[in-house]
């Protein structure tokens, strides 16, 4: 018989206590509208929420008592963000599974089309055109290795909960090339995560790219002018200029 002991135990992970934090649908949309990895203040995720000042501060005292959010000072002012990239993990693992919210209302659809389109995943494009951009990458021949399709059943697994372990991406020799030219070093890339990465987009079913080059490719897509944010947390517009320079550099049509 096999027998735990306390210290094994102690290191099995709290899966109950974590999913009732998310369980709840106006802490659910707290954690959605910081997806896109910057700091929010309360006010902003109490609207995004649909909930008044006392409760959003509930809702948010929750979460960073579990380690999903965390919060900084400036002046007067205090900023909530998400504790990291795990976070976003996890919620995008569920957003594949969830079933859809339903839509009340014009604002409601315009926003989910929006998402769908074009969002950020933390500090990396998702949505049709981070799996587009993807995929220009792979034709291109700036990445190589899988072919961007998001496929469980088959031999080689691919589980959105690996967070990009399943299947291999490779930065090519003339890859390294074009990224330079286009502003981004692949050598001077943060160590503290890995450079190629992807992640299971949930609203497209195929992979988009996240890791240290996600992030700094999304980067250099908003220092450029390329990118701009939306109006509601996480949605990315592309601009015209990003559409041409996106046609051009990477033969991406958006």
């Amino acid at each position: 018989m096999l027998v735990m002991t306390a210290s094994a135990a102690a290191r099995q992970p709290d899966i109950a206590r974590a999913a009732a934090l998310v369980a709840d649908p106006s802490r659910a949309r707290i954690l959605k509208a910081l997806c896109d990895g910057r700091a929010l203040p309360a006010g902003t995720l109490a609207a995004e929420a649909g909930v008044g000042a006392p409760t959003v501060s509930a809702h948010l005292a929750r979460l960073m008592d579990g380690g999903l959010v965390t919060v900084h000072r400036e002046g007067r002012h205090r900023y909530y963000r998400l504790a990291g990239p795990d976070v976003v993990a996890a919620l995008e693992a569920l957003a594949l599974i969830a079933p859809p919210l339903p839509v009340s209302s014009l604002r409601e659809s315009s926003i989910a089309n929006a998402l769908q389109r074009a969002r950020t995943c933390y500090d990396h494009l998702a949505g049709r055109l981070g799996t587009d951009l993807l995929h220009a990458l792979l034709d291109r021949g700036v990445l190589a290795g899988h072919d961007g399709s998001h496929v469980p059943a088959t031999a080689v697994r691919d589980r959105p909960a690996a967070y990009g372990h399943d299947v291999t991406y490779r930065l090519s020799p003339a890859g390294r090339a074009v990224l330079l030219d286009f502003g981004v070093d692949p050598d001077g890339l943060p160590r503290r995560r890995p450079a190629v990465r992807y992640c299971v987009d949930w609203s497209e079913h195929r992979h988009h790219l996240a890791g240290g080059l996600g992030a700094a490719l999304t980067g250099r897509l908003f220092a450029l002018g390329w990118l701009r944010h939306g109006a509601s947390p996480r949605v990315v517009h592309p601009t015209p200029e990003g559409v041409t320079g996106l046609a051009r550099t990477f033969g991406l049509a958006v």
